[in-house]
Formats: structure tokens, sequence, C-alpha cells
């Protein structure tokens, strides 16, 4: 994938597939790395499938033979000399999956961080109902971007979705705005 962003977007998704009603994504960058980290409480999967997960050929999509996500966020990372883990636990009482990436950003091989306003926004507005956390934190400035959706619904009420245009709109720019304080010197 030509960005980080699309590969939160893809395993974000593959969380929203496994019935996970709180979904985290965390980015901690420094001058040097860069470490993605996305968690659900979702059904999560049996030691077999973790196994198997970063082998292309392993999926479970009826729709094709091969699912990429995994394998190429893999890639990505082990590409800059960063590394790859993935654990997760399908038992009654204790289940969902924690996948985690790093990254050395100088790496002439690290893949940029893309547009992840977007992929939140996007995520948001694709599964409302899911409890979404958002945390970008720089560990060199000690600034962080952070939105917590079960938040909005306490200030909000049940009476307005969170997929609505307006609070998109709001979510949009303020993670743009606090990007914009952010990476202010």
């Amino acid at each position: 994938m030509k960005e980080i962003s699309l590969n939160i977007l893809d395993i974000a998704k593959n969380s929203v597939k496994a019935g996970a009603s709180r979904i985290s994504v965390i980015i901690t960058e420094d001058e040097e790395t860069l470490k993605l980290e996305i968690s659900d409480d979702g059904c999560g999967m049996s030691p077999e499938m973790v196994q198997n997960v970063t082998d292309p050929f392993c999926t479970t999509r009826t729709t094709r033979k091969v699912g990429m996500g995994i394998p190429l966020l893999k890639l990505a990372a082990e590409q800059t000399g960063g590394g790859f883990s993935i654990a997760s636990s399908d038992k009654p009482d204790d289940h969902g999956t924690v996948t985690s990436a790093s990254f050395y950003k100088n790496h002439i091989d690290y893949t940029p961080l893309g547009d992840v306003v977007s992929t939140v926004t996007t995520l948001i507005q694709g599964s409302p109902d899911t409890d979404w956390y958002f945390l970008h934190r720089f560990t060199g400035s000690g600034k962080s971007v952070e939105l917590d959706t079960s938040q909005l619904r306490a200030v909000l009420g049940e009476d307005v979705p969170l997929d609505s245009y307006e609070v998109l709109k709001w979510i949009e720019d303020s993670l743009n705005e606090e990007y914009s304080e952010a990476n202010a010197d």
C-alpha cells in the first residue's frame, strides 16, 4: 500500500468485521520511528489463524482467495528494519486482537503515514456505532492528537448520529486543527 493510513483502514475494517465494539488506533512517533498499534475487542482469532495470518493466501474472505492487508503491513515495517507482531485471543471471556508495527522513518523504503485524518473520518462514517479511539503522540515535542467517539457520544447524546455530515465535518476539522497545533514549532 502506498500509505500507512491505508493499512490502518484495512486492519480497522477487519476489526469491525470481527464484531469489535471498541477499536483503538495509536500512533507513537519521534524523529526516527513510527509505531502503530491497532487493538480491538472483537471475536479474536484462533492460535492457528494467528500463525498463518501473515500468509497472503490465508484469508477468511469468500470473495477472493488472498488477503493482502496484514502481509503488506508486515512487509512495509520489516523493509525499514522495523518489526511486526499480532496477538489475538478467541476465548469467550478474553477476546480481541492487537496488531503492532514499527517503522524506521529514515529508511529509503519507509512508507509515509498519509492522510490519517481522512482515514479516521472514513472509519467513523462507515461504522458509526463502533467506539473509536485515536491517538497520535509526538514524543519529541510531547504533543498529541486525540479523538474518542465515546466522549463525543456522551456530549451529543443518542439522538445525534456520528455519521451525520455535521459531526463528520466537525471531527475532520478538529483533527486537522490538532495536527496543525502539533506540527507548529
